[in-house]
């Protein structure tokens, strides 16, 4: 198991992963980082806070901020991450970005851990030399086995995404927004062994905004849920929250599995909704995809494969298509004919290679050749 251990001070200014890996030029081993926390004495109770993408600095960021009050009974004493990948295009060795943002925060490097799987013996034993009182994830990516699960005295608590029993799994927001979910919300649950499935100690609705993209929607649900991590903790802290803990009706429950990035093909056969559903579901990662044809002014046809990056649906009910398949361009937007006669506008797109542009930009490249769907 590893730590990051630091050769030289932390940085007070915001640092970029590429630069920070730079800096972290004395990467080394660390069997136990406790030999000298450890002797330090505190009234405060020890919480350890897991996570990896950007959202989970958004929890961070709140514990941080309220553990730094006079009037805290609580300091996150570490952190548990992915350990660092190859990401990007350019595949360059990068700490996570909740690492990363941790660091930027001055965050002691020797307190950040990155087990491959939070079972990992050496990992474990570094955790309960902690002793924690709390553990809370947001997005944290491993699973947790018992071993893990029976080391903090309160248990381990996770913000979820979604209004369990519904959604559970690994893309509660995305699915969410697939289905065209007029409504959602975020969870504040004890962590078990079965997935998401733990008693919920309180959650927050909200609604759905038909343009909101899961990006969006995804920090809007971890803003609401640090908050409710934070009004929540007192009573997890003493006790209370497992006795108002409700165990989740089964009989309710959807899966949300993992974002297959076969699935980011639109097909406008299906009804504008439904693709628009998509676009905005899939926004950020894996995004949409469209096969169009360019029917140039010979006769000639070339098929372009095209990322669809933002839609809205259609208010141009009286478009005329002067074939079936023919896309029109109308008031700053590429309009496609789509199932049951709906329209859809696509009002961004990006070619392979090239930068996201908007409609017009696209349009007016095609100089005057047709475009189809396909």
């Amino acid at each position: 198991m590893y730590s990051y251990r630091w050769c030289g001070s932390v940085p007070s200014t915001p640092t970029t992963a590429t630069t920070m890996i730079r800096r972290l030029c004395c990467l080394q081993s660390v069997s136990s980082p406790f030999s000298s926390a450890s002797t330090t004495t505190t009234t405060k109770k020890p919480l350890v806070f897991l996570g990896a993408p950007q959202v989970s600095a958004i929890v961070l960021d709140t514990l941080l901020d309220a553990s730094a009050s006079p009037h805290s009974s609580f300091e996150v004493a570490a952190i548990v991450t992915q350990p660092a990948a190859r990401r990007d295009r350019g595949k360059k060795l990068a700490l996570s970005p909740l690492a990363t943002h941790a660091l930027d925060r001055g965050f002691s490097p020797d307190l950040i851990f990155t087990p491959h799987k939070a079972g990992d013996d050496a990992f474990l034993s570094n955790l309960k030399a902690l002793q924690p009182q709390l553990c809370i994830t947001a997005a944290y990516g491993n699973i947790l086995p018992t071993k893990f699960l029976d080391i903090p005295q309160f248990g381990t608590v996770n913000i979820h995404p979604s209004l369990l029993p519904l959604y559970r799994g690994a893309a509660p927001v995305q699915r969410a927004l697939l289905d065209g979910a007029k409504e959602t919300g975020v969870s504040l649950a004890f962590t078990v062994r079965a997935l998401d499935a733990g008693p919920i100690i309180a959650t927050e609705t909200i609604q759905v905004d038909d343009q909101i993209k899961a990006p969006d929607l995804l920090e809007l649900l971890f803003r609401k849920g640090s908050e409710l991590l934070i009004r929540e903790l007192p009573s997890i802290l003493d006790g209370s929250a497992r006795l108002k803990a409700q165990p989740q009706d089964d009989s309710k429950v959807t899966l949300a599995p993992k974002i297959n990035p076969d699935e980011s093909w639109l097909s406008f056969d299906k009804e504008a909704s439904v693709v628009h559903n998509k676009v905005r579901a899939f926004s950020g990662w894996p995004g949409t995809r469209a096969r169009v044809v360019v029917v140039e002014k010979n006769g000639q046809q070339k098929t372009l494969d095209i990322k669809i990056i933002t839609t809205r649906l259609s208010s141009h009910a009286s478009v005329l298509f002067n074939e079936a398949d023919d896309v029109a361009f109308v008031e700053g937007a590429l309009v496609f004919p789509c199932g049951r006669g709906t329209t859809l506008e696509v009002l961004e797109v990006q070619l392979p290679g090239k930068k996201a542009v908007n409609a017009a930009a696209f349009w007016n490249g095609l100089r005057g050749q047709k475009l189809k769907k396909l």
